[in-house]
């Protein structure tokens, strides 16, 4: 199936690595011109290298995300680069799990400033461009998480928040062809979740809990994203989609 995003312009943020790395080789799989963007320098650049030796499109930019300044470069490199931009992926995000009364303010805030504040910072700073041109979409990768998680207050606060900021979105942009949508991934292996020290327990008891009985894939989720940035799923909005392995609560 033609997915229809050929020469499209997409950033994804955080993608360096785990999801976002995946998600940006996904889409320059089907045709679009990836703007891999995060804090790690050297990572950006190598894994952007490694799309081109594959014959994609890709260009790396290190930004930021709760910088305002770094954040309109990079949406301002996106445009000299590739000529504009036309879908986002807000993925930069991160865990900083600790029960409520062992949180620090710092724990708080770090999650809440990449995830949300960046979030809302990059979506704001390509905005005016999607209704501009009358095209756009937004993917927020949220989490299981919205729906709770022990210690984790920080990081089901900011994943759901990300859910509310892309309703209030759907309804604000939708008359402008943009649409702005969420993901929502269950137990993924990704290379930051094989680190963990109870890696095989919460393997383990993940798939105890879903219908279907493996561990999700980076590209589980890359394949969702590929779809709602696609022209097939322009009618779609305000939406959270469950990649889960049927689990939810």
């Amino acid at each position: 199936m033609d997915l229809e995003i050929k020469n499209k312009v997409a950033i994804v943020t955080g993608s360096a690595r785990g999801l976002g790395a995946a998600t940006a080789r996904r889409l320059a799989q089907e045709g679009a011109r990836v703007i891999v963007t995060d804090v790690l320098a050297d990572a950006a650049h190598a894994y952007a290298q490694s799309l081109r030796d594959e014959g994609l499109q890709a260009h790396s930019v290190v930004a930021d995300v709760t910088r305002a300044d770094q954040v309109q470069a990079l949406v301002d490199e996106a445009v000299n680069h590739f000529g504009g931009v036309h879908i986002l992926v807000n993925n930069a995000g991160f865990p900083r799990d600790k029960y409520l009364v062992k949180m620090s303010e710092e724990d708080w805030d770090l999650v809440m400033e990449v995830m949300l504040k960046g979030a809302f910072l990059v979506t704001r700073a390509v905005m005016p461009r999607f209704i501009e041109q009358g095209w756009g979409r937004v993917i927020n990768i949220s989490s299981r998480a919205h729906f709770g998680n022990p210690t984790q207050a920080n990081y089901s606060a900011a994943k759901a928040g990300l859910i509310g900021m892309a309703k209030a979105l759907a309804l604000e942009e939708g008359r402008y062809g943009v649409t702005v949508n969420c993901i929502a991934p269950g137990f993924i292996e990704t290379e930051m979740v094989q680190a963990l020290p109870t890696y095989a327990t919460i393997k383990e008891r993940a798939v105890q809990m879903q219908p279907i009985k493996r561990a999700g894939q980076p590209q589980d989720i890359a394949d969702a994203v590929a779809f709602l940035a696609s022209e097939r799923a322009g009618f779609i909005t305000g939406e959270v989609l469950h990649v889960t392995g049927g689990r939810y609560g």
